[in-house]
């Protein structure tokens, strides 16, 4: 008889456990000659040495279910035991999964180009309309790193006003001025990963929040970098962004340059990135369009009413 605690990483145990225990019974039902008894994210064994080598194999294995689509089903655990494919594992080109184990992954040509993109480049530019999942997408290939472990952090960065980043007249600290302009990073996030485990990775640095004010002098390594809405940062503000990157680090630059809350006179630093960059190798351009807009479709209805419009009163100026 041997005894062993086993540790329930990375995951939320109340997922692993099921509704009233009830995955927790079923594996104790399938393994009739271990005593288990489990609390918080400690399993505690007591049993037979080769029974028990047998139970660590297939906790394990559920574990890493969990990580990977965020949810477990009964059919699930039975397949994990007899060795079997569960059917998430036979769905193909999901990036990741979100809460409710639904997966996420592209959902037209230039979605997959995005993906494409990420695993060939390390400097990514995806420019398009509101609406096309540009930001989503980004999220999720940052959330899969930080499961896979091929980074170590992920840090989100959008311009915070219009015109530059004044944030002294907004009350808090720097998280609470910052947050309602990252708000829609912030849902991606939340969609994609359990809210104690997001909270968890945002008090350990693993997801930071670094308003472009605050990324001069940084030199950023192991990370997914994501610049949302670049159109509205300066030349300066965009190229000292993108200096900031390091070794085994991606960046990917989303941005939308028909809306540009830039001062008149004031040149988007995205357009000019793009004029200056376009042709480096090792840095992409995905460059989205009405066609590819994946929410309500009256938002493409909308954007096609705006473009119509704005075209018909520069010809008449």
């Amino acid at each position: 008889m041997i005894e062993k605690h086993i540790i329930l990483e990375d995951i939320d145990p109340i997922v692993f456990y099921g509704v009233n225990n009830g995955h927790l019974q079923m594996v104790k039902s399938l393994f009739p000659k271990l005593r288990i008894v489990a609390r918080d994210n400690v399993i505690r064994v007591l049993g037979d040495e080769e029974e028990m080598s047998q139970f660590e194999e297939n906790i394990e294995n559920m574990r890493k279910h969990v990580l990977k689509y965020n949810t477990i089903e009964s059919e699930d655990i039975l397949d994990i035991i007899k060795g079997r494919r569960t059917k998430a594992d036979s769905v193909k080109g999901v990036i990741v999964y979100n809460i409710g184990g639904k997966p996420i992954k592209s959902r037209n040509a230039n979605q997959q180009q995005l993906v494409d993109a990420y695993e060939k480049d390390d400097m990514i530019f995806a420019v398009g309309p509101a609406g096309t999942g540009k930001t989503y997408l980004s999220i999720a290939l940052a959330v899969k790193a930080l499961k896979e472990k091929t980074a170590k952090k992920v840090i989100l960065s959008r311009p915070a006003v219009e015109a530059g980043e004044k944030l002294g007249f907004l009350p808090g600290d720097m998280k609470d001025k910052i947050d309602p302009y990252l708000q829609p990073l912030y849902d991606a996030l939340e969609d994609m990963i359990p809210a104690v485990k997001l909270q968890e990775m945002m008090e350990k640095h693993i997801i930071q929040i670094a308003p472009l004010a605050f990324m001069r002098g940084r030199t950023l390594n192991d990370a997914i970098v994501i610049l949302d809405e670049a159109q509205n940062t300066t030349s300066a503000q965009i190229k000292m962004f993108l200096t900031r990157m390091g070794w085994n680090t991606k960046m990917i630059i989303t941005g939308d340059l028909t809306q540009i809350d830039l001062p008149r006179e004031q040149k988007s630093g995205l357009k000019v990135a793009l004029d200056i960059l376009g042709d480096i190798e090792g840095i992409s351009t995905i460059r989205f369009d009405q066609g590819d807009i994946v929410r309500h479709k009256l938002v493409n209805k909308i954007v096609n009413a705006y473009d119509a419009h704005d075209k018909k009163t520069n010809k008449t100026e």
